[in-house]
């Protein structure tokens, strides 16, 4: 995973938290491994901060496989909310781990619980709370 990525402060605390709830004593699950990688090694910004372009937590993204060219609407939300069949891709998911961060343009890679590896590109942020002024979203 390149770890050229930006959260908010706000997401990263949560996620935080998040991940320690679910670690083991100082391990966390190996599952939940690539978004602990990110914590570690993110830029974080202030939300009011954050570019319109970055993909936060409640981001809607349109992204496409560069190998089929199908197109997709994805939302990053939080395992509670989350609802695959309608887009709705929790951030622990690798998928969504791996769009967290990732600017317009940035290709998301990860592997599929098989061990197949799959890419998304982000062709555009269709929503994102920090641009519409949500900033506690």
């Amino acid at each position: 995973m390149a770890l050229e990525r930006t959260l908010t402060e706000l997401d990263h605390v949560r996620l935080l938290n998040l991940l320690r709830r679910d670690a083991t004593g100082d391990r966390l699950p190996a599952q939940l491994q690539a978004v602990g990688d990110l914590l570690d090694a993110c830029a974080i910004v202030p939300s009011r901060q954050v570019a319109a372009d970055v993909v936060t937590m409640g981001s809607e993204v349109l992204v496409e496989d560069p190998q089929t060219g199908q197109r997709s609407t994805l939302t990053l939300c939080y395992p509670a909310d989350a609802e695959p069949a309608l887009g709705r891709v929790s951030v622990l998911s690798p998928v969504g781990a791996a769009l967290l961060g990732l600017r317009a343009g940035g290709t998301a890679e990860w592997s599929t619980p098989t061990g197949d590896l799959k890419a998304a590109v982000v062709l555009a942020i269709l929503f994102q709370p920090e641009a519409s002024g949500d900033y506690a979203a």
